[in-house]
This record gives structure tokens, C-alpha cells and sequence, in this order.
């Protein structure tokens, strides 16, 4: 499947450089035949003429607000503004990337930051990208039905029956399940409705830039030249369309009356005004609204949860072990056998150890929770926490197995969960004693604990510490989705449920034995 899926990537490379390079070649064949000069005049009338500019430029926007003002219609439960992102980070991506590969984005974005089941964003769009073709096809053999016949022929009437077998499916798929909202010829109405809306609006562009090529073009034919451009980019292959557009605007300018040089110039001139608005929109629905594609970039702020009593239980202390043979049994012995009045129960999860780590520890006096493989850290601290529960502890404790932190100092780390100051302790080994720690680790340890207190909005002086308590509610609740990963996850998730968080001074040891996973890279 690994080698199946990077063929599709380079597949998809090929044909993204295949397309562009076929582009470019194009135009500069088709530059060497034109007169360059009209490019300049074209370029200095857009220039000159910024309102203009402007206000094309927000004709053109209306047209993405009518199509999203119809989807959150069509769509139950999809707010406006989730459905402008989608529909722009759409556009955006269909500017970078090949074969419309970005319409995949809007489905996802309306899933993910919409929160509207898949099968709604997906049969909703299927109808809605649909419409759009069919009324593509619909303006330009209402409108010029000679002029489409003698650009692309046969192949004109090709997107039509496909948009309408396509358009026809989505919606049958749309009225099952969103059907007590989309009220049967209602939807298709308003889907229709939009499509042809949309591209009147967007032909405002080509009216503009034709403008400013000097061609004398009406709205109607402004209409049947963006209907054409459309069509004709069903087939396009390069991100944008790019060559495509120019081509079949160029040959639409053409057969209305216009001069090659001048049409070609009013193509680029549009293709180059939607394509910016499509890369700045595009970027901006990444991050607006909230929550955005990269989800949120630091915590909300959460009241802190009221303090309660702990348990009568004993303390947990588990050990995360794989292959530690050399050092598990030494750090398992200078556990201490109870700490603030209560019984320490040592546990060793080791984690698919093939060098007698298990072993080493149960011979030591520990319990051994022993995974079949190695599942990865996180994996194993989930485990620990899980049994720490299980067992009714009144506080879970955790550390390396690796000799890097003493076991001795657990009493430090329990007691503000005993006495109720704290639901979550970390051991700061920069706040206490670190006797040795390697320069690139240190600097990797201080560059990602400040993110990490960006992020929670507080200060955190450990960030990556290994040595840290929890009490026995903030255990049960603690979720870790990372199996190599879980010290920073552990501590936005505690501290986005409210959980009390404090740090205590520890002393670090660097390890001197076994081999840490941890790399410079």
C-alpha cells in the first residue's frame, strides 16, 4: 500500500510538471505571434484604474457568497462562514495543485471545522460542483451555441451529461440525508439558482479585463466567453488551469470579433486577477474563521476545576521500560515503600522488551504489565494510568526507567496531589538540579518547552520532563493519541479540561546505560 500510494505521488508530480511545462511552452510559442506591446497597455489600463480593480474584484467575491449562502441552505447544521473557508481553501488549493485535486478540501474543511457528517458535506458539494458544470453548459449553448460547436465540437455536449448524471446521483444522495431541510424541487432550485448566479457575477472579470484590453465586449458575451473558458477547463490538467484558460478565452475572444493579441491579453489579465484573489482568499480560509485548518493555535481559557478530596488508595508508581535491562532493576529498588503515609505499589509496563526487562524487574520486587510489542511510550504511560486507576490510587505516578530521575524524590511530586493544591504535578528538572544534560538536548528541551507555554498560556519551566503525578480523576480523564509522543499532549489535554497544574524542583541525572530513542534530528 506504502509503495502503491508514493507511485500515486510521483504519478501526480509528473502530471503537475507535465501540465505546467506544457503551459508555459504554449505561451511562449503564442507570445513570439502576438504584439507584446498590447500586454503593457493592458497591464498599465489595470494599473491605472485600481476602483476598477476593486470593484471587479468584489463582484467576483459576491459570487463565492451566493455559493456559500446556498450550501449552508443545502446542507444542514453548516454555518456561513465554515462554508466560505471550505469553498475558498478549495479555490486556493485549485491554484496550486493538479487534475481539481482541491475540491477534495472543501468536503474535508466542512467536515472538520464545520463539524457536519461526511456524507452531508460530500453529497451536498457533489450536487452543488454539479450545478455549476451544468449551468456552464447550459449559458454557453444558450448564448452561443455555434461559437461552443466550432471550439470544442463534439466534446462540448460531453461535461453536460456528465455534470447531469453526476448532479442527478448527488442530489438523490443530498435528499436522503438532509432531506427535512432540502424540500425536493426547493434545493434544486437553489443549486441551480446559485450556479447560474455565480458565473454571471464572475464574468464580471472578463467583462473587466477586455475592458482594459480594449475590447468593446457586452455582459452577454462576457457571460458566453466565461461559460467557454469554464467548459473548457472540465479537461484541465495544470494547477489553475493554466494554459487552458488562456487558450479557450483567447479562441472565445477570437470567434466574438476580437484581435488574437488583444484577447490573449485579456485572458491573462482575468486568469492573473482571479488567480491572486484565489491564493489571498484562499490563504485567509485557512485561519478564518476559528476554529481553523491547523486547529487552534493556543488553548481557550479554561476555569480551573474545584479541588477534591483524594482517596484512601495507595500511590502508583509505573515504570515505561523497553529494553532497560541494564538500569530497570536499580531504579525499581530505590522506590520508596510509602510516601506520605501511604503504600507505594511499584508497576515496570514494559513494553515488548526482548533483552529480559520484564525480568530484571520482577526479580527487583516490581509488578510487570508486559506488552506483546513495542507500542511506544505514549502506548505505555496509557497502560500505567489505566492500571493506576484500576487499582484505586489516590495518586499515579510515573518516571523513566533509565536511571535519568531518582525514584526518591516521589514524595515531592504526590504531595500536592494529596493535599489538594494540585490534579497534575511535573517534575521541573530546570528548576531543580540537572548534573548533566547533552547541549543539543538542553537546547531542544528550552525551545520546545517556551512553545508549549505559548500554547497553554502559562508559564511552564519542564516541558518534556518524564517524572510526573496525577491524581486519580485527572488519570481517569487523561487522553494521549500519541504512542512516541506524550508529554506535551499530556499537558494540553489535562490543562484544556481544567485540571490544576503545579511543578516541583527535581534533580536529572543523564543516563549511562541502555539507549534513549530521543535523536538530534
Amino acid at each position: 500500500m506504502a509503495e502503491q500510494a508514493l507511485d500515486l505521488r510521483i504519478r501526480g508530480l509528473k502530471w503537475w510538471w507535465g501540465g505546467t511545462l506544457l503551459a508555459l511552452v504554449v505561451a511562449l510559442l503564442a507570445l513570439r505571434s502576438v504584439d507584446a506591446s498590447v500586454f503593457g497597455e493592458t497591464w498599465r489600463a489595470a494599473v491605472d484604474t485600481p476602483l476598477a480593480v476593486l470593484a471587479v474584484t468584489s463582484v467576483y467575491g459576491t459570487a463565492f457568497l451566493v455559493r456559500a449562502w446556498v450550501w449552508t441552505r443545502l446542507a444542514p447544521g453548516l454555518r456561513f462562514g465554515t462554508a466560505w473557508a471550505a469553498i475558498h481553501v478549495s479555490l486556493g488549493a485549485n491554484h496550486v495543485l493538479p487534475l481539481r485535486l482541491g475540491e477534495v478540501f472543501r468536503v474535508t474543511t466542512a467536515v472538520k471545522r464545520g463539524g457536519i457528517p461526511a456524507r452531508v458535506a460530500t453529497s451536498s458539494t457533489l450536487f452543488l460542483r454539479a450545478a455549476d458544470v451544468v449551468a456552464v453548459a447550459g449559458l454557453a449553448a444558450l448564448l452561443g451555441p455555434r461559437l461552443v460547436d466550432d471550439l470544442l465540437g463534439g466534446l462540448a455536449w460531453l461535461p453536460l451529461a456528465g455534470a447531469a448524471a453526476v448532479g442527478v446521483a448527488g442530489f438523490v444522495w443530498l435528499r436522503r440525508t438532509a432531506s427535512r431541510t432540502v424540500a425536493g424541487t426547493t434545493g434544486a432550485v437553489l443549486g441551480g439558482g446559485a450556479a447560474v448566479a455565480g458565473w454571471v457575477l464572475e464574468s464580471a472579470v472578463i467583462w473587466q479585463a477586455a475592458r482594459w484590453a480594449g475590447i468593446d465586449l457586452s455582459v452577454a458575451d462576457a457571460v458566453l466567453v466565461t461559460a467557454v473558458t469554464i467548459a473548457a477547463q472540465v479537461f484541465a490538467v495544470a494547477p489553475a488551469g493554466i494554459g487552458t484558460y488562456e487558450a479557450a478565452a483567447t479562441a472565445a475572444f477570437v470567434a466574438l470579433g476580437a484581435g488574437a493579441d488583444a484577447g490573449l491579453a485579456a485572458a491573462i489579465a482575468a486568469h492573473a486577477l482571479k488567480t491572486a484573489y484565489s491564493l489571498v482568499t484562499g490563504a485567509v480560509a485557512l485561519f478564518v474563521p476559528a476554529p481553523g485548518a491547523f486547529g487552534r493555535l493556543r488553548l481557550p481559557a479554561v476555569a480551573e476545576r474545584p479541588p477534591v478530596a483524594p482517596g484512601e488508595g495507595p500511590v502508583v508508581l509505573f515504570l515505561p521500560a523497553h529494553d532497560e535491562v541494564e538500569s530497570v532493576a536499580d531504579v525499581v529498588r530505590r522506590i520508596p515503600p510509602r510516601v506520605c503515609g501511604r503504600d507505594v505499589i511499584a508497576l515496570v509496563v514494559d513494553d515488548g522488551s526482548a533483552d529480559g526487562t520484564g525480568e530484571a524487574a520482577l526479580a527487583a520486587g516490581a509488578e510487570v504489565l508486559t506488552a506483546p510489542r513495542n507500542e511506544g511510550l505514549g502506548a505505555a504511560v496509557r497502560r500505567g494510568l489505566a492500571e493506576g486507576v484500576a487499582r484505586g490510587a489516590a495518586a499515579v505516578a510515573f518516571c523513566d526507567a533509565d536511571g535519568e530521575y531518582a525514584p526518591e524524590e516521589l514524595g515531592a511530586l504526590v504531595e500536592p496531589i494529596l493535599t489538594g493544591e494540585a490534579d497534575y504535578v511535573v517534575g521541573s528538572r530546570f528548576a531543580g538540579r540537572i548534573d548533566r544534560m547533552l547541549p543539543h538536548r538542553r537546547f531542544g528541551n528550552v525551545v520546545l518547552t517556551k512553545l508549549l507555554s505559548f500554547v497553554a498560556r502559562r508559564r511552564i519551566s519542564d516541558g518534556q520532563s518524564g517524572y510526573r503525578t496525577l491524581s486519580a480523576r485527572a488519570a481517569a480523564e487523561a487522553e494521549l493519541v500519541h504512542d512516541y509522543n506524550y508529554a506535551q499532549v499530556l499537558t494540553l489535554d489535562l490543562l484544556g479540561k481544567g485540571f490544576r497544574y503545579a511543578e516541583v524542583p527535581i534533580s536529572y541525572g543523564f543516563r549511562t546505560t541502555g539507549k534513549t530513542f530521543v535523536k538530534l534530528g
